[in-house]
């Protein structure tokens, strides 16, 4: 709990939670290339890959798609604990703390989606 009465708080709070949601984005947009990389290499080599190859290049682009999942949802709850535990003076009067909340839980649920897609239609 914070004592020092000060909208400063929150603002710090929210520039950690975005600076989350950067690299919350940017795993999920190297997982999306990196599963994309093994379509790019059957297109190039005019032929298919192996099991193996198009294996690879799928599971990493999920896997850090998924990591991008679990770091927004993790920055989002570890916001709302720290908005819980500032005072009324901290919080601008009319100010919505949720605003990066929702959005990261979005996208989380867009990484989900993606994921589900790659694996589905592999």
């Amino acid at each position: 709990m914070s004592y020092l009465d000060d909208p400063r708080v929150l603002f710090a709070a929210e520039r950690t939670l975005l600076a989350w949601q950067r690299t919350a984005i940017a795993l999920m947009g190297f997982g999306f290339v990196v599963e994309r990389f093994g379509l790019f290499l059957r297109m190039v080599g005019n032929q298919p890959l192996s099991l193996s190859q198009r294996g690879f290049s799928l599971w990493l682009g999920v896997g850090l798609l998924l990591i991008g999942a679990l770091v927004a949802v993790t920055s989002a709850l570890q916001f709302r604990t720290v908005v819980r535990g500032l005072g009324e003076k901290e919080i601008p009067r009319g100010y919505w703390t949720g605003m990066g909340v929702w959005l990261n839980f979005l996208l989380a649920l867009v990484a989900l989606a993606l994921a589900i897609h790659f694996v589905t239609s592999g």
